[in-house]
């Protein structure tokens, strides 16, 4: 095991299997040292978190979601580097959308991708720390809470 495998088991994560696609694209693509993530969904197997911010969707629970997001990115980046994390050299760039009502608050809905983000730099500390984006959308596929793209330089 070593010592990003150790650091996801000392945080109490379990990373799922890297998602299969479900339209026409593929879960990653390297171009030289950049691995360009698609969007991962708040959604593990059976375990979805869907709902919008400003009517059914708490902040905290938002938060919860954007951490299933962050967990199958980790797959994904895994997947990726051939199974050994520790390739990652930085998380360069989130992405994050977070369906929310047009009456959401729009200062929430970085609060919200902070799972995420808290996450990165859980696992990776300071190569975890990134640029980042969040907005709100109308819906997400399957009516999940929030999807993330990312953006990581690998060795």
């Amino acid at each position: 095991m070593n010592a990003i495998d150790k650091k996801i088991a000392e945080l109490g994560l379990d990373l799922p299997e890297a998602a299969a696609p479900v339209a026409n694209y593929v879960p990653f693509v390297k171009s030289g040292n950049l691995v360009f993530v698609s969007g991962q969904i708040s959604k593990i197997g059976d375990n979805a978190i869907g709902g919008r911010l400003g009517e059914d969707l708490s902040i905290e629970r938002g938060q919860e979601a954007a951490k299933l997001s962050a967990l199958n990115l980790l797959a994904q980046i895994k997947a990726a580097c051939d199974g050994d994390l520790t390739r990652v050299k930085r998380i360069v760039k989130l992405g994050g959308f977070v369906q929310a009502l047009p009456t959401a608050t729009a200062a929430d809905i970085p609060k919200v991708i902070n799972g995420c983000s808290d996450i990165m730099v859980a696992v990776f500390g300071d190569k975890g720390r990134h640029a980042r984006f969040a907005v709100s959308a109308p819906s997400l596929p399957l009516d999940v809470a929030v999807e993330i793209d990312a953006i990581v330089e690998i060795e």
